[in-house]
């Protein structure tokens, strides 16, 4: 019998059955696999009843039901049980051949990856799927790496089930060679995590500044999603803080402050220290969660250290002033937004030129635009400024992000003085504002850290009045020997 499967996908967890479903809905043959072999009867029998979707009890059945060139998708979590799989896919399958992971693995490992399979003569993809539940079985964002000729086998399935935008514009394209669509698919989530820190700061000043209730905030949220931050984390947030226990009180209040996180976003700091970029908000937003998993220690630190009361009294009471400082809330948010951005953008563009990858950021903007968790208005208007100029050096830069800030700064720093004189935490919404004021700062004091520098390990410094590339050493005791250190930056 001809075989008469498109793709094979492996792993059976909420994430693989949705989107085998969709890859169903739009008319591909799809084999379900899982190591435990009970579930695919389980899927088949329940969730895949009457749909075309085949199942399979042993890989070499799995792929006996491929038509070639055979492709081969893992959803299976990240690390030792991708390789396990691609070393049992292996013997298998032939030169040609496609494996998929579709997993949040470290770009690393697809890097390496890619050349394994390769060397074994098939080809390899990496991609970022994003989107949750939800995304997979209506449409996610996918971000496609790896071998480059395996692209064309895989465009039409991908493209088909991905997210659509305006004029049925997939949220899908290739990105690059090796570990490309990874990387951004960890710098994407990178970003979710700044996005989801400002959106906790913004509804923690609300709830302790102003003393609102989750229901008023979720009236505050409803009309932030109908301008500049419609978004889905505003979209969602809006919905959370709008149910009701079956008490009748708000569920968000009943939620233990103690976060938790599976390593993409630190993952995203790690490399920005390794290339030397300050993505300071996305930093703040993975360490705001660390804090938070404090909490026995924070318990017993809110007994014994003091500080100013959060509490906005006088502003609360005076609807005029409550509303403007709402409002100066929501500036806040979009303005430090735009940071995080224009943060992550300067990342992957440096990844660019350290891994030698050729990334359209517009076009990534536009995979992001739909489908997945950051989707958002706001990232069509980035979408714009990469089209209107692809060498942007940065997004703060672009004519229309610059007017944004401006019109929102005055209540962007209204709310971080006042969140600081009131010693409620914004660590994001701070760090934003400050790395706004040093990028836009032609002067640093960084001239006095290199004098601190050459004083004690002899590390040499550069002069204002002499050209770059020169550098100078001084004996500042006088007792110091005529030795400077070599120049290296780590």
């Amino acid at each position: 019998m001809e075989p008469q499967a498109d793709i094979a996908l492996i792993g059976l967890a909420v994430m693989g059955q949705n989107l085998i479903l969709n890859m169903n809905d739009h008319g591909f043959t799809v084999v379900a696999y899982n190591r435990t072999v009970s579930k695919v009867d389980d899927f088949l029998a329940n969730e895949a009843r009457g749909t075309k979707v085949l199942g399979a009890h042993s890989i070499a059945e799995m792929v006996a039901q491929l038509k070639q060139p055979r492709r081969v998708m893992m959803l299976v979590k990240a690390g030792q049980a991708v390789d396990e799989f691609i070393e049992q896919l292996l013997p298998h399958l032939a030169p040609g051949d496609i494996i998929i992971d579709g997993g949040n693995s470290l770009f690393e490992d697809t890097n390496r990856r890619t050349k394994y399979v390769e060397s074994k003569g098939l080809l390899y993809i990496g991609t970022g799927v994003s989107g949750g539940e939800e995304g997979a079985r209506r449409g996610p964002s996918i971000m496609p790496g790896g071998s480059p000729s395996a692209w064309p086998h895989v465009k039409d399935i991908f493209q088909g089930v991905s997210a659509k935008v305006e004029g049925g514009v997939p949220c899908c394209d290739w990105v690059g060679e090796n570990g490309a669509g990874h990387y951004v698919k960890m710098v994407h989530n990178g970003i979710e995590y700044g996005d989801m820190q400002l959106i906790c700061e913004a509804y923690n000043i609300m709830k302790l500044g102003l003393g609102l209730s989750a229901p008023e905030m979720h009236e505050v949220f409803a009309e932030w999603n109908q301008g500049e931050l419609d978004s889905y984390l505003i979209e969602i947030t809006r919905d959370i803080l709008g149910k009701r226990d079956e008490d009748g009180q708000p569920l968000v209040d009943k939620i233990l402050d103690t976060a938790g996180q599976k390593g993409t976003g630190k993952w995203t700091v790690v490399n920005s220290q390794d290339l030397g970029i300050p993505i300071t908000l996305i930093a703040e937003a993975v360490y705001s969660r660390c804090v938070s998993a404090l909490k026995d220690e924070r318990v017993k630190a809110a007994r014994k250290l003091k500080g100013p009361r959060p509490a906005l009294t006088s502003l609360a009471a005076n609807a005029d002033k409550k509303i403007q400082f709402i409002a100066d809330i929501r500036d806040a948010l979009y303005a430090s937004k735009i940071v995080s951005y224009a943060q992550g953008y300067m990342l992957m563009r440096a990844a660019a030129t350290e891994y030698r990858w050729n990334l359209n950021y517009g076009g990534i903007a536009l995979m992001w635009r739909g489908g997945c968790i950051i989707r958002s208005r706001f990232l069509g208007k980035i979408k714009e400024a990469y089209d209107r100029n692809p060498r942007l050096m940065n997004l703060l830069l672009d004519d229309y992000f610059r007017g944004e800030i401006k019109r929102c700064q005055k209540g962007w720093r209204n709310i971080v003085a006042t969140a600081a004189k009131r010693g409620v935490p914004v660590p994001a919404f701070s760090t934003a504002l400050a790395f706004y004021d040093q990028y836009r700062a032609a002067v640093l004091p960084a001239n006095l850290l290199q004098a601190q520098r050459d004083y004690f390990g002899a590390h040499t410094y550069e002069r204002v009045d002499k050209p770059r590339g020169e550098f100078f050493h001084t004996n500042w005791t006088g007792t110091g020997g005529r030795v400077a250190s070599s120049t290296y930056t780590v």
